[in-house]
């Protein structure tokens, strides 16, 4: 008999399960429930303990409690039903130790009790579970080494034990039905079993953000015939010369779709053999050499533009040099997502970007690339990000960038680029409508602030709808199962820091340290979304105008090394979520407001102006202010964290407390990584 009761509607059922469940033959509407053995209650919101007495059905083969909101412990009572082959009580509350008990289900098939609170080490025992072919333990506290059955089970063949505490190394194992293996963030180390490499029908393996170590035989890779999916990332992993000439070659040729060993040691990749491959990430390594043939030294090898349906390709972060090769442009049928960034590769940009070009992720940050910057080449009607920081472009402002319709984050930082951003033409039609963080930072532009193009930032000033959920910016992970997530580096609040995943609420304007005059337009007033507004180290002159009190959503401003006048406007009293403000180095006068949160500012906010005595200012700054080596930046906290998500309801700067992680692939790069480098200031003749 089944009893079934499944999501119709998402409130179906509400409150605890009553203890009587386990006396279900009284109820005689339901005939002789002695021969229940099929009880679903998922994808409801029933609360409280899973009552004890279901351990008295004993015909029960599949007990299904997934996605509600029970609490407590397993009761030891489950360990009755001997008939049991599935047991799912994912996606709960439950919490203490699994208890010994379960090992009694040698009948158990499915055994699915991911995302809780689970604590303790896993039951263990020589034998145990003969009959079991998926395990899903994910997402919980559960520590200590692996049990010695998990390297036994004759039948297992999904293996997810994934975001918990697990230590020890992996042992040897002698089951060879395994098909996928997810150990994913966990505290794991030592070298990889020899024999991981030996289970044939093996599609995926997971093994990212651990500790695991030593030199890997990559070779061994070629018993694999049937793996799609190899994640090695954010360990301590090195190959040797011997075998990397070769391993590339033997690694699922057809069948691979994804794979990333980024933050490793991996220093040289000769061959790609993989002609399906989708994701190919090798990021932050020690790749050195440059991609252009002929080369006597090369690393990574031309033979990736032989790659049909690549979509996301990251090298960022190694040692590459030379120019971009012309054959990635060959790529722009299905590249989606391309990132170089903090290589030190140099030249021009190859035309043979622009040519069909489905790009909507460019980063070439930190490169020794230059200009000019021409439309042909960036012409991607799809391009949502595209990141050109820290080169040496010689050029003016790229006007026609403002035409992409779909742009939303455009970094020029740290260049060579000159000019006045005024608008000639006379067309009506909007500039950067989309945009949300718009980097122009430590350039040489002059002229009055871009007016026009204020106006125009409809994403920043809600006339362009971006969404009410908490979601991020990226590319869909289609090599795997999850979401590839852009990432940008900012300055926050006089801090350098790299954004690993960029909310899509983000509105930042950045164009300090460059060669601005005249007023600050009212029209600023206007971006009622912005977060953060940087126009220090210009030659801005005249007074800040009142409308910045429209900007009830701003947490820093920065105006400071101006030669702004008058008085600062009361009005800045009552932005709700303004963190830190920097007025230093101008011409103010007057009386500093008071209260609220202007009352955490310190000194450095306002020193090197003409503010009247007696405006009660302290006289040090409060514990929670740092001042970075003479930097005229106020911060407000010492960011010295991993700051994770974003929409916590409070300032971002005290949001600390609410960093959440998000499931799936993507939660390891939901970090905020502060750069430990000195911030560059530039200053500028005035």
């Amino acid at each position: 008999m089944i009893l079934v009761f499944p999501k119709f509607h998402p409130q179906i059922f509400f409150g605890g399960l009553p203890d009587s469940m386990g006396n279900l033959v009284s109820l005689k509407s339901l005939g002789n429930l002695l021969q229940l053995n099929h009880l679903d209650l998922s994808w409801n919101q029933l609360s409280g303990q899973i009552p004890r007495s279901l351990g008295n059905l004993l015909q029960l083969t599949h007990l299904v409690l997934w996605q509600n909101q029970l609490s407590g412990k397993i009761p030891i009572s489950l360990g009755n039903l001997l008939q049991l082959t599935h047991l799912s009580l994912s996606g709960n509350q439950l919490s203490r130790q699994i208890p010994l008990s379960i090992l009694n289900l040698t009948q158990l098939e499915y055994l699915r009790i991911g995302e809780n609170s689970l604590q303790g080490s896993i039951p263990d025992e020589v034998i145990a579970f003969p009959n079991l072919i998926s395990l899903s333990l994910t997402g919980n506290l559960l520590n200590g080494t692996l049990p010695s059955w998990l390297y036994t089970a004759p039948s297992l063949k999904v293996m997810e034990l994934s975001q918990n505490q697990f230590s020890g190394h992996i042992k040897e194992f002698q089951s060879k039905s395994l098909e996928l293996i997810r150990l994913n963030n966990n505290k794991l180390q030592g070298p990889l079993p020899s024999s991981i490499f030996q289970i044939l029908h093996l599609t995926e393996l997971d093994l990212p953000s651990n500790n695991l170590s030593g030199v890997i035989e990559l070779s061994m890779f070629s018993n694999l015939p049937n793996l799609v999916y190899l994640d090695l990332s954010y360990n301590n992993l090195s190959l040797t010369s011997n075998t990397t000439s070769t391993w590339m070659q033997e690694v699922g040729n057809d069948s691979l779709l994804y794979l990333n060993v980024s933050h490793n040691f991996l220093t040289e990749v000769e061959q790609f053999p993989w002609k399906n491959i989708a994701v190919l990430d090798l990021s932050s390594n020690l790749i050195r050499g440059n991609l252009s043939i002929p080369a006597s030294r090369i690393k990574v090898s031309s033979l990736i533009c032989n790659v049909t349906f690549l979509q996301i390709l990251d090298l960022s972060h190694n040692n590459l040099s030379g120019t971009i090769l012309q054959c990635f442009g060959n790529l722009s049928d299905s590249l989606g997502f391309l990132n170089l960034k903090k290589n030190k590769f140099y030249g021009t940009i190859p035309l043979t970007f622009a040519k069909g070009c489905q790009l909507s992720n460019f980063n070439l940050n930190g490169n020794l690339l230059e200009g000019p910057l021409t439309p042909s080449i960036f012409n991607y009607k799809g391009l949502e990000v595209l990141d050109l920081g820290n080169n040496k472009i010689n050029d003016t402002f790229p006007h026609w960038l403002g035409s992409l319709p779909q742009l939303q984050v455009l970094v020029l930082k740290s260049n060579h680029m000159h000019g006045s951003l005024c608008v000639n033409s006379s067309k009506s039609s909007p500039f950067f409508s989309k945009i949300q963080i718009f980097d122009l930072s430590s350039n040489y532009f002059s002229g009055p602030l871009p007016v026009r193009y204020i106006n125009s930032f409809k994403a920043i000033i809600n006339l362009e709808k971006i969404g009410s959920t908490v979601s991020y910016m990226g590319e869909n992970d289609h090599g795997g199962r999850g979401f590839y997530t852009y990432s940008i580096g900012i300055a926050m609040k006089g801090q350098d820091v790299e954004l690993v995943k960029i909310f899509n609420m983000w509105m930042i304007i950045d164009l300090s340290n460059n060669q601005f005059e005249g007023e600050i337009p009212k029209v600023i007033g206007k971006l009622n979304l912005l977060k953060g507004l940087n126009l220090s180290h210009n030659n801005l002159n005249g007074g800040i105008p009142t409308s910045t009190g429209n900007l009830t959503s701003l947490e820093w401003l920065d105006l400071s090394s101006n030669r702004l006048s008058g008085t600062i406007p009361y009005r800045l009293t009552d932005l709700p979520f303004l963190s830190s403000l920097n007025v230093s180095e101008n011409q103010l006068h007057g009386q500093i407001p008071q209260g609220k949160q202007f009352n955490t500012f310190g000194n450095d906010s306002y020193e090197g102006n003409k503010f009247s005595k007696g405006c009660s200012i302290n006289e040090t700054p409060p514990p929670n202010m740092l001042e970075k080596d003479g930097s005229k930046a106020n911060i407000a906290f010492g960011w010295k964290v991993l700051l994770i998500g974003y929409g916590c309801g409070v300032v971002f700067g005290m949001a600390m407390g609410c960093a959440v992680f998000q499931t799936g692939k993507a939660k390891r790069f939901v970090n905020l990584v502060e750069d430990q480098h000195e911030k560059r200031r530039r200053r500028k003749p005035k």
